[in-house]
């Protein structure tokens, strides 16, 4: 095990007690395995999936206002910045921070924790995709509530899934011993992280009863996380910090002109959780709260009602789609057309305006396959 840095001290008269909590969202991401519903214009985070009247980026607004006065800091790319606000218009003008390019989660978390610092000194940030769909609120808030506290000791803190199959599509946390921490009861150090490990291997760790999903959701102090990222990621936090500096500023334009492009493209899971798990710095909170990444067609039907005895699952107007003989089906009749599913089991049919997918649902996670074949033949106007 390398050793931990101590934790930054906090400004003179500053409790780690008192420091706010600010819910930061990263919204990006194209979402290919649920093209053509989600597009790099209109990506799945912005779309209702699940049917309630609200899209996923505001369902996850929703349960963050079980928080209380939490702030909430999304970022997202510029070209969805006025769908965002859209969406979202209780937003302030400073809520929405737009990155010119995507250069993957740590960059879009270290640019909120760098802003944040600015504008506010060290604060408690927790960081929650915009793209997940989250049932049992109460539980999610007492697990956040639980990893808050986790951070305020200093801790980078993921909260762990309690995994229901050995899934080969998630990555995964491995739980060590209770740290005994007041007010976080539950919380465990955290052995290291496994990305996506073979299906041997899945049913291992889930027979271990000692692993758990890695969700991707992170909580920590912002002075700690920057901390960590200096030490391991100098160029990237340094670059971040001169973004941040300008950002409120008339040279925030010049700066991100010149900056933004030079940033190391690294998921936070890469650049801080995996490196400071190995010095003993990361805490997990067990989350036993029901939770789906969205991640293809398949996963979807699981979140949709049946609409009928046959197990088939629309996303739309049910009386567009007509099954003989069909059972399992996932359609999603969103061009208005009538969809008729004859003597096909399992199938998934995605009609839009300009493209209809038709796939199976055993070879749901394939489709990103398709919107490469699509880049391929420069029809980058599907994409």
């Amino acid at each position: 095990m390398t050793s931990l840095p101590a934790t930054p001290a906090l400004p003179a008269g500053v409790d780690a007690a008192d420091l706010p909590f600010h819910a930061v969202i990263p919204a990006g991401g194209a979402g290919t395995r649920l093209w053509p519903l989600s597009r790099a214009g209109a990506p799945k985070f912005l779309h209702d999936l699940t049917g309630t009247g609200r899209s996923l980026l505001q369902a996850t607004v929703d349960r963050l206002a079980g928080l209380g006065d939490a702030g909430v800091t999304i970022v997202t790319g510029a070209r969805h910045v006025d769908a965002v606000r859209a969406q979202l218009p209780s937003l302030g003008d400073d809520d929405v921070l737009a990155e010119p390019s995507p250069r993957d989660s740590m960059a879009a978390i270290g640019l909120a924790a760098a802003v944040l610092e600015e504008r506010h000194g060290p604060v408690v940030l927790g960081s929650f995709a915009a793209d997940q769909v989250i049932t049992s609120t109460p539980t999610f808030v007492a697990a956040v509530r639980e990893g808050i506290e986790a951070a305020r000791a200093g801790y980078v803190t993921t909260i762990g899934i309690a995994a229901t199959r050995p899934s080969v599509a998630f990555g995964y946390v491995h739980g060590g011993e209770p740290l005994g921490l007041a007010g976080a009861p539950n919380v465990r150090r955290v052995r290291g992280f496994t990305e996506k490990p073979d299906a041997a291997t899945a049913r291992g760790y889930l027979a271990s009863g000692e692993y758990r999903w890695n969700a991707g959701m992170f909580l920590t102090r912002s002075d700690v996380l920057l901390a960590h990222l200096a030490r391991e990621r100098p160029e990237l936090h340094d670059g971040l910090r001169e973004v941040a500096r300008a950002w409120d500023t008339p040279a925030r334009a010049e700066v991100l002109g010149r900056v933004w492009p030079t940033l190391e493209k690294i998921a936070i899971d890469h650049a801080i959780a995996e490196p400071v798990a190995a010095a003993g710095g990361v805490a997990m909170v067990p989350g036993d709260f029901g939770w789906d990444d969205v991640g293809d067609f398949n996963s979807l039907a699981a979140l949709l009602p049946a609409v009928d005895g046959s197990g088939s699952k629309v996303l739309g107007d049910v009386d567009q789609v007509l099954r003989i003989e069909s059972a399992g089906s996932v359609v999603v009749p969103a061009a208005g057309r009538q969809i008729v599913v004859l003597g096909l089991d399992d199938v998934v049919v995605v009609d839009t305006d300009d493209v209809v997918l038709v796939t199976t649902r055993a070879r749901a996670q394939q489709v990103k396959a398709a919107v490469d074949a699509v880049h391929d033949r420069g029809r980058d106007d599907l994409l």
